[in-house]
């Protein structure tokens, strides 16, 4: 026995989406792997203060934002686009970073943007974070909040993915995997420790970047999530 279900609009949109994007975007994706001992120590450290003074439930997705943010200095087409017509002709490069965050909802995946989240701290964007995560779930997002983004983060952690390759969200060059945090031996200073290791995963658009570019930008990210200090410098 087999039954027939009609897609609903949102999910033939984000069919038509990925389907694009496959059919566009010359999409590659390269890996690494970050400790995630530093930057949960740092939540510990700050999480109760920042929800008491801020009323802010501070997470991870803020610090990968701001890591992404910085890495876009030294690498600053992660954050342009291809444009023009017959599929593009000219590199579109930007001074801010609108960042679409991937959120789950009960009618598919959706992708609301943080604005402007270069002029955002960490407690900021997890805010704006926190807020379009409200909206998607209680399905009260407009149009304008999903538009415009110019780079995607997207934790498919949170469901228990150990390692996934994301699509890219057209017309941006890249988008950024989170992955489940697993206790595994690492080899420190000569010594196997247990520590909290993450797969990511950045998948972009070989038209646009380089994979040297592009493996430089997520080592920027793993380097900063591993001495969150050197993102409040």
């Amino acid at each position: 026995m087999s039954l027939q279900v009609k897609m609903n609009r949102m999910r033939l949109r984000i069919a038509e989406r990925l389907k694009q994007s496959q059919n566009t975007a010359a999409s590659l994706t390269t890996f690494n792997e970050v400790d995630m001992s530093s930057i949960m120590e740092f939540r510990k450290l700050y999480k109760d203060e920042i929800l008491k003074n801020k009323g802010v439930k501070l997470g991870f997705m803020s610090a990968f934002s701001r890591a992404c943010i910085l890495a876009m200095r030294d690498v600053p087409a992660v954050n342009a686009s291809i444009e023009g017509p017959n599929g593009g002709d000219t590199i579109v490069y930007r001074d801010y970073v609108d960042i679409s965050v991937a959120v789950a909802t009960e009618k598919g995946l959706v992708t609301p943007v943080v604005r402007n989240a270069e002029s955002l701290d960490m407690v900021g964007i997890e805010g704006a974070i926190a807020e379009l995560g409200k909206k998607a779930r209680d399905n009260k997002l407009t149009i304008e909040d999903m538009a415009g983004g110019t780079f995607t983060i997207s934790n498919g952690g949170v469901f228990g993915s150990l390692m996934g390759t994301p699509i890219i969200n057209l017309p941006q060059t890249a988008v950024l995997g989170l992955h489940a945090i697993k206790d595994k031996p690492v080899a420190i200073n000569g010594k196997v420790e247990i520590r909290p290791m993450m797969y990511l995963a950045l998948t972009y658009d070989h038209r646009l970047l380089d994979g040297r570019e592009a493996v430089t930008f997520l080592v920027k990210i793993k380097e900063y999530i591993e001495d969150p200090r050197k993102m409040l410098l």
